[in-house]
């Protein structure tokens, strides 16, 4: 709703210097927020949270923890948490098949694909990767959604079982084992704490960083090495 002043301004009235003044600091702490995703989530949750103890009739914490901000450095780690996040659903029960699991990304592809259509709101899959390509995810868009179906089976059968890497043309391009596969797109947020990828991609990213600790790098080599 902003402030007097904001209001002010944007009607275009006048302003005197003690104003302007208070205007700035105002301008500045709005401008802060919009680069604070913790400023975000927080009044975003807050909202969601008000909302759902009023249709339960009852008050308490609504949300388990805080949202996570992680850092994916490489293909490997993109794929594996696009499928952990979209597999969501499947796992806790809510949903049957891709197609079918509400409030994910996949279901609004494969409704647009059956559509002919690319997804305004979402990046475009741009296939392989190329020295010189087309803005957009590095995978094919056929790939992912047999990746995603393929991972799901296995995941609701309760057992990893063996996947043939002729199947997964995705995971073979990106060196992942069926075996490390499954868990990370089953166990992502409990695998990994903090940047996510390839060793040499950590490594990159802690040295631009000037970190001296490097959280997930025995996992980071364990499963997508």
């Amino acid at each position: 709703k902003g402030t007097v002043l904001t209001n002010k301004y944007l009607q275009g009235e006048e302003l005197s210097k003690i104003e302007w003044l208070f205007l700035n600091e105002t301008i500045s702490e709005y401008r802060e927020r919009l680069a604070n995703i913790s400023w975000f989530m927080r009044l975003l949750n807050e909202d969601i949270a008000r909302r759902a103890n009023k249709e339960d009739n009852c008050t308490g914490r609504f949300w388990e923890g805080r949202f996570k901000s992680q850092a994916l450095l490489d293909e490997a780690a993109l794929i594996a948490c696009m499928a952990y996040v979209d597999l969501n659903p499947i796992r806790a029960k809510a949903a049957t098949t891709p197609e079918t699991s509400e409030h994910t990304s996949v279901k609004i592809r494969i409704e647009s694909a059956t559509a002919g259509k690319q997804p305004k709101q979402l990046l475009r899959f741009s296939g392989k990767s190329k020295k010189h390509m087309a803005k957009g995810l590095p995978f094919e868009l056929k790939s992912y959604l047999e990746l995603v179906e393929l991972t799901g089976r296995c995941i609701r059968e309760g057992k990893a079982g063996y996947i043939e890497s002729s199947t997964l043309p995705l995971l073979q391009r990106v060196n992942i084992t069926p075996e490390n596969w499954l868990k990370l797109t089953a166990q992502f947020s409990r695998v990994f704490h903090g940047a996510v990828g390839r060793p040499a991609s950590h490594e990159g990213y802690c040295e631009h960083l000037n970190r001296k600790r490097r959280a997930n790098v025995s996992n980071c080599e364990k499963l997508l090495a």
